[in-house]
């Protein structure tokens, strides 16, 4: 069922959507990105008729009531964004009652999922090694399902709108779809771009298609780089894995970010993108700076010739210059992982570098997508994020799908 052909009207709709914001230490929202991304599929609900169950996560607060992860913290937020009073529910188990009083065009915010260990459903308290692990799993498994069908007796219809958990088979991401009719349950707006998005990036390229990996490790982004290898013309590494790469074609990289046991696997890189005729394009010289700080001493140096007590923290001169000259005549470009230290302002010259060869080679027509946190921060901070196709709200949901996985989120709605 698609959201534009369901009509609410009269009808009780709970909505999956990732309300994990980011909170300042007073539990203010330092950015509301995902909460106007899901306003489209809530408002679709309200000015149909229909009465609003929204459930989310925070946080990491591992199957415990934490209340720095309370969602009451964004109540007033949400409801400033829907323009109509929010109820809330101080437990998502125990919200029969409040759901049931609902009427059309009420709003009810349920607390935290993840303050019950059913919504990820793994056991608690037991290691997998441990001798009763097996069955502690199955037992939670269990009670999964009955917390999944408490969350959907609350409605009568289910919408995922939280690509960002999509890659989860959770409670609220997947096993709720199951006590829902096909006719009962659909992706939300935001949901349903970010899939075509993806769709777009593998399915109708066109060339040439220009990925940018950065970030830290190379280990963390091994799945998409090796899927990408068969897809992509030309191929840019940037960020911290940039001095794994120089170590292991015998660089010297000072105290710069170093996987040092994943130097066999940056060689094997090389080779692979040699074999089939990737262009695989890695940072030649950067900014050093004499410690880990925004005030640190900097001097421009070879990428493989930075000195002792020294490490590479944003993308020298002549590598912004080679990233730009691969990115402008791009046709297809996918974005994930900043080429440097953004978060402090004196190295932020090769992200930003990057975000402008998008916003140029969009203008004439490239396809480009921006996905993952920081990137999605890099073009948020720059102010471009209205100046690139399109911007992804799902960091591991976005890579997984690239990667080529059936993401559990979408399955248990398309039923495949």
């Amino acid at each position: 069922m698609k959201i534009n052909d369901y009509n609410f009207a009269g009808k009780k709709a709970i909505v999956r959507v990732d309300f994990n914001v980011p909170l300042d230490e007073n539990g203010n929202i330092t950015d509301d990105t995902r909460i106007r991304g899901a306003l489209p599929t809530l408002k679709k609900i309200l000015d149909d008729g229909g009465a609003l169950i929204i459930m989310s996560h925070m946080g990491k607060p591992k199957g415990k009531v934490n209340m720095k992860y309370s969602l009451g913290q964004i109540r007033d937020a949400v409801a400033k964004a829907l323009g109509r009073d929010v109820k809330f529910a101080p437990d998502c188990a125990d919200a029969s009652e409040a759901a049931a009083e609902l009427k059309p065009g009420e709003v009810l915010l349920l607390e935290n999922l993840r303050f019950h260990p059913e919504e990820e459903g793994k056991p608690v308290g037991i290691e997998k090694t441990d001798p009763g692990y097996d069955a502690a799993k199955k037992e939670m498994k269990a009670r999964q399902k009955d917390f999944s069908k408490k969350l959907a007796s609350y409605a009568d219809v289910y919408v995922n709108d939280a690509f960002g958990t999509a890659h989860r088979k959770h409670a609220s991401t997947a096993v709720i779809a199951d006590y829902f009719q096909p006719d009962q349950k659909m992706l939300g707006f935001l949901m349903d771009k970010e899939v075509q998005a993806v769709d777009n990036i593998l399915s109708d390229i066109k060339r040439p298609f220009t990925a940018i990996m950065g970030g830290s490790k190379v280990s963390t982004k091994i799945g998409i780089i090796e899927n990408l290898m068969d897809k992509v013309d030309n191929l840019i590494l940037c960020g911290g894995m940039t001095y794994t790469f120089a170590k292991a074609q015998g660089g010297k990289i000072g105290d710069s970010l170093c996987e040092e046991d994943k130097l066999d696997l940056a060689l094997d890189i090389i080779k692979k993108a040699k074999e089939k005729g990737v262009n695989l394009v890695l940072g030649t010289d950067c900014i050093a700076a004499d410690s880990f700080s925004n005030d640190a001493k900097t001097m421009v140096c070879p990428a493989n010739d930075i000195p002792d007590g020294w490490q590479g923290l944003d993308a020298g001169p002549a590598t912004r210059a080679a990233f730009t000259e691969v990115i402008l005549p791009a046709k297809t470009i996918l974005w994930n992982g900043p080429a440097g230290v953004f978060e402090f302002d004196n190295f932020t010259a090769g992200s930003r570098a990057i975000a402008e060869a998008i916003v140029e080679a969009t203008n004439h027509g490239a396809f480009s997508l921006v996905g993952g946190g920081d990137s999605v921060a890099c073009v948020n901070k720059f102010g471009l994020a209205d100046s690139v196709s399109y911007v992804s709200t799902g960091g591991g949901a976005l890579l997984e799908a690239i990667e080529g996985k059936v993401l559990p989120g979408v399955a248990a709605i398309k039923g495949e």
